[in-house]
């Protein structure tokens, strides 16, 4: 994959409107961070290994690939990649089943961009299995598509999925408001050259030209993602 959007597929860079709206999920839109982190426990517990508490910072908002190996490496578990990820997924979406928590503010954003008709597309490091059972929560038809991380030559922090999304949209990534809670997918859409409302969920993130930091969803609205799109100082 390239790392810049075709001309012939995207609006042009000039000008301050919003072409797009592009979202994270876990921890963005919906409160499942902790509960990649319980699963991982479990899972590991299962195998006889205590997970350190100060490698949750480490393994929040990338991709399984990266996080399961990660743990498989920190603890010394004698268990295979593939193995580990279909134990994890399996995990977390019991945990998931009944209920799936939606971040405060979350709903009003999603009905507001509905409601104005804003091009948006949910953009994420967890794989399609898990995506589609938490699409149903959120509501599939507020989203013009997703980008699954199992669905991408690289995933988070690499730009490529945002570029995706903002290529199908017909949007150029300046152009585009992508709404992050980790460092992992921060660094994604930034080198996308999107511009990024940060809402972190677990570890802290600074804010940076281009990048906006707020403390909920609740302090974002149609009007605030739109004001982002005026030109940098």
């Amino acid at each position: 994959m390239t790392s810049t959007v075709p001309a012939s597929a995207a609006r042009t860079a000039d000008g301050s409107a919003l072409h797009a709206v592009l979202l994270d999920m876990d921890g963005t839109l919906v409160d499942t961070e902790g509960f990649w982190w319980d699963a991982e426990v479990d899972v590991f517990a299962g195998l006889g290994h205590r997970l350190d508490e100060s490698w949750r910072d480490v393994v929040v908002g990338g991709p399984m690939s990266r996080s399961a190996g990660y743990l498989i490496q920190a603890t010394g578990a004698e268990i295979t990649l593939a193995e580990l990820t279909v134990l994890l997924n399996e995990r977390f979406e019991a945990r998931i089943a009944d209920h799936v928590p939606l971040m405060p503010g979350a709903e009003r954003l999603l009905a507001e961009l509905a409601r104005n008709n804003v091009p948006t597309a949910l953009v994420s490091a967890s794989h399609r299995r898990v995506i589609d059972r938490i699409m149903l929560s959120l509501g599939p038809e507020r989203f013009a598509f997703s980008v699954a991380g199992d669905e991408v030559a690289r995933t988070k922090p690499h730009p490529d999925p945002y570029l995706t999304a903002a290529t199908r949209l017909g949007a150029h990534p300046s152009r585009c408001a992508v709404i992050e809670d980790t460092a992992t997918g921060v660094a994604a859409a930034e080198a996308a050259g999107c511009r990024v409302v940060a809402v972190p969920s677990v570890a802290a993130i600074a804010p940076a030209p281009g990048r906006t930091v707020v403390s909920s969803l609740e302090d974002v609205d149609l009007s605030f993602l739109r004001s982002l799109m005026a030109p940098l100082n």
